[in-house]
């Protein structure tokens, strides 16, 4: 297993690295198309990567373990952040798109610094997108490496391939490697997806005589009860779904691809092709997860107990009893996936570095200066996250999680900025996203104190709701109350 998923992992390096030294035929002078493409990329292009970016190695490990758990409720929870972020995309979207053109944004927070007429602001946001996301990128070094170590590659190994790829494929052309390498592993993770949904289905179930009547009775009286039916908690359904409804207006990666569609014609193309790809890939990983369950439960139940109190440990063991060149093919999209989503967050949170924190405030731009700060940034990004992922910091995985609920307070300040177009006097907004994200942080922080990090969005706060409905609602009347105060 060792020497096959190395030879397909090597495959997958050099096809990709092939597909971004080929990119660079693109990239043309400045940081606009260094971290946006110059606002040229087609349609087909900015849809794979806006999926790939988005669909982390959550979907294949973490979806797939919590449906296994808890039952069709996961798909609700999946699918109700489907739904938004395509409501999203169809409404405040294109506004977005088309001011990023007319305004020249690079970075999200420099929208906001935009919005609000303050630098200030872009300066802030950059520091809580550094402090909300660093940590995340760790956890998919962290995840990169637990898979190398269970395969007897080691952990420190999986770390460095995992620094290698993603510095190599993003500094190389930027967004343009970027979105080309994000294209090539979207289609790998949702390819070696089908693959192992027709395995399930072909051979995996019926060589236990599963049929339709044995796969609804056995997942409608397991021992978690009916998971045909909503098994969550109220409190645990919104604790997690509320950050993901508006994680396409919060997480700056997928703020900037909004930029990135060369037309209105490529744009919409974008929403579209995402809306499929996502339909589908949260389908078959939902699938797998309730599959799986119905062949354990049927086959082994002390290894189902066992992966009941580990859900992370639900595909690895399911690829066990797969064919080795399978496993390996889902093994390296599982990498692809959380490559994939490093390397948006650290190109998306240098821009916000280069552009708000140098180009922003100098007098006179060099652009080598500029191309400079951006490597450097990318490389000290990439190496802090490495450490601590090296570190195996247990917090870092509950901090990834929650990553989106920290970073909750930036929709209200986001929706107000662009339906309202705000457009204040030097400093003057400054006021409207500190009082949101003060707001919003200081409630976060409260409930982690309260209940711990792990169960900091799903445990009641007050009145028995979970904290990331406290904190888009005390963000947003923050917002809301100084906009009023100040139209007086």
């Amino acid at each position: 297993m060792k020497e096959l998923f190395t030879t397909v992992l090597l495959l997958f390096f050099v096809i990709g690295s092939m597909l971004a030294w080929l990119s660079r035929k693109y990239l043309g002078k400045g940081s606009k198309e260094f971290f946006v493409g110059g606002y040229r990329v087609g349609g087909l292009i900015s849809a794979m990567t806006y999926a790939a970016t988005t669909y982390s190695a959550f979907m294949m490990v973490g979806l797939v373990g919590l449906t296994f758990a808890s039952g069709i409720a996961a798909l609700g929870f999946e699918l109700a952040y489907l739904a938004s972020t395509i409501i999203i995309l169809g409404s405040i979207g294109p506004i977005i798109w088309y001011e990023a053109r007319r305004k020249g944004w690079v970075s999200p927070s420099e929208m906001l610094s935009d919005l609000y007429g303050s630098r200030i602001v872009g300066v802030i946001t950059a520091l809580l997108y550094l402090f909300m996301l660093v940590p995340y990128v760790a956890a998919q070094f962290k995840g990169i490496g637990e898979i190398f170590n269970s395969i007897g590659l080691g952990y420190e190994y999986g770390v460095l391939f995992a620094f290698i790829a993603i510095a190599f494929w993003t500094l190389i052309a930027g967004l343009w490697s970027v979105a080309i390498t994000d294209a090539f592993q979207g289609l790998w993770m949702l390819g070696s997806s089908m693959a192992v949904i027709i395995w399930v289905i072909a051979f995996l179930l019926p060589s236990s005589g599963v049929d339709y009547n044995t796969f609804v009775g056995i997942l409608t009286n397991s021992s978690s009860g009916n998971l045909l039916s909503f098994t969550w908690s109220p409190q645990m359904f919104l604790g997690l779904t509320v950050p993901w409804i508006f994680f396409a207006l919060t997480n700056p990666q997928v703020v900037q691809r909004l930029y990135i569609p060369r037309d209105e014609k490529a744009y919409t193309r974008t929403v579209r092709y995402f809306a499929l790809y996502g339909f589908i890939y949260t389908v078959i990983c939902v699938f797998l997860g309730m599959a799986f369950r119905c062949y354990i439960a049927l086959n082994n139940k002390e290894v189902e107990a066992v992966l009941l109190k580990n859900r992370d440990s639900v595909t690895p063991y399911m690829l066990t009893l797969s064919h080795p060149l399978l496993a390996a093919i889902v093994y390296v999209s599982i990498v692809a996936a959380a490559i994939s989503t490093a390397n948006s967050i650290v190109l998306t949170v240098s821009s916000s570095i280069v552009r708000d924190l140098y180009e922003r405030l100098t007098t006179k731009l060099n652009e080598k200066l500029s191309k400079t700060i951006s490597v450097t940034a990318i490389l000290i990004l990439l190496t802090l996250a490495s450490l601590i992922g090296v570190m195996r910091i247990g917090y870092i995985v509950e901090l990834s999680v929650i990553s989106s609920a920290g970073l909750l307070p930036l929709a209200p300040i986001t929706i107000a900025g662009i339906v309202k177009r705000i457009s204040m006097k030097k400093g003057r907004g400054l006021l409207y996203p500190i009082v949101s994200i003060l707001v919003g942080e200081s409630i976060l922080i409260y409930s982690v104190i309260m209940h711990g990090v792990s169960k900091a969005l799903t445990a009641p706060l007050i009145l028995s709701l979970p904290s990331p409905i406290w904190i888009l609602l005390g963000s947003t009347l923050a917002t809301m109350s100084i906009l009023i105060v100040d139209s007086k």
